[in-house]
């Protein structure tokens, strides 16, 4: 149990565009860094006796911030430290929160553990793995979590909670939908073991193919999506623009077989999808951004659309969280009025308060 003893010395106004990998947002009011359990007990105390509210900051990889700041505390997650275990067959890997993702995935890969290689790239943290249920090339965080650490704000202690009690979907988990801001996570425990790599995208096999390699092993699994992963903008570069974004803004909409059936008839050409157990088909956001026309390189003053893949939009120099939002929403937009599809945004909208563009962008025809 955390020390109730440990206390916070926060500071007041600090820019969090630093902090952001789009690059755009105001200050936090107060500001402060958690690099133990008890630092993360000590900011829950500090803003309840003032009654203020909280804002966890990982990785800042998800995440855009509002230009007026953020009100209450700003924490920083920067809890650090990892742990591999043998239990089995299985190797059970805990990272605490702010260590980079892909650290963890690169010295899972160097052992020859499976699960998290189809995840290399991604930028962020660890902590915020299981908040978005992070996935790529078919494969998602939640396949390899065991366990998830955290301080739950709701009893004032620490907490343990299976892949199960976490409630993933895809892109999705309880700590994005119904206990938004009640849990801080403060480590995550990673089932593994030695196999064969996930490959199931074609862009994967194709890279694969090209090197004649038939049988890959999971370093052949990173090598090949960090070298797509660049390819599309998608590897954090600061001397690139087209990687200042947030990765993937909108998630790729998931419909019944007949609203693909629908589109495939009305469009010229073949309809990307992929078959889902579910019945239900996956359409790229990707194709469906470009086909109403935003494609890749296409600018708007200070941002854009990545010229490398259209489902980053960039900070081209200068922007702020209105041009970004602004920009996603024309893109929605167009998207519904051409193919009735609503597209839903990635990232965590953080500092932004009854907008009108936020709302329109977690809106849903459903």
């Amino acid at each position: 149990m955390p020390s109730v003893e440990r206390s916070l010395t926060p500071q007041a106004n600090v820019p969090l565009a630093a902090f952001s990998t789009i690059g755009v947002g105001g200050s936090a009011r107060w500001f402060a860094r958690a690099e133990s359990i008890e630092d993360v007990a000590a900011a829950h105390r500090w803003c309840q006796e003032r009654n203020l509210p909280l804002f966890v900051l990982g990785g800042g990889s998800n995440l855009i911030i509002a230009d007026a700041g953020i009100e209450g505390l700003v924490l920083h997650a920067a809890l650090r430290g990892v742990e591999m275990h043998s239990r089995g067959g299985d190797t059970l890997v805990t990272a605490n929160a702010g260590e980079p993702w892909d650290a963890i995935v690169s010295k899972t890969v160097s052992h020859g553990l499976a699960g998290l290689e189809c995840l290399s790239g991604i930028p962020g943290h660890v902590g915020g793995t299981p908040i978005q249920n992070v996935g790529a090339y078919g494969q998602d965080v939640s396949g390899a979590v065991d366990a998830v650490t955290a301080f739950d704000r709701a009893t004032g202690g620490m907490t343990t909670l299976t892949s199960e009690e976490c409630r993933f979907e895809y892109r999705m988990s309880r700590f994005k939908r119904e206990d938004v801001n009640r849990f801080i996570i403060c480590a995550v425990r990673f089932r593994l073991r030695p196999g064969q790599p996930t490959a199931s995208y074609p862009d994967v096999h194709s890279y694969l193919e090209r090197r004649g390699i038939t049988a890959p092993t999971v370093r052949d699994m990173r090598e090949a999506v960090l070298a797509i992963r660049r390819g599309k903008g998608m590897v954090i570069d600061p001397s690139d623009a087209d990687t200042r974004s947030v990765g993937s803004f909108f998630m790729n909409p998931l419909v019944p077989v007949q609203v693909h059936a629908h589109i495939a008839a009305s469009e010229p050409g073949p309809v990307p999808a992929y078959a889902l157990p579910t019945g239900d088909v996956k359409i790229p956001a990707a194709w469906l951004i470009e086909r109403s026309g935003f494609v890749k390189g296409h600018g708007e003053g200070p941002v854009g659309v990545s010229s490398k893949h259209p489902l980053a939009l960039v900070n081209r120099g200068g922007a702020t969280a209105r041009d970004v939002l602004e920009l996603a929403v024309r893109i929605k937009r167009r998207v519904v009025e051409r193919f009735g599809i609503w597209l839903r945004p990635e990232p965590v909208f953080v500092g932004f308060s009854n907008d009108a563009d936020v709302d329109y962008l977690h809106q849903q025809n459903d």
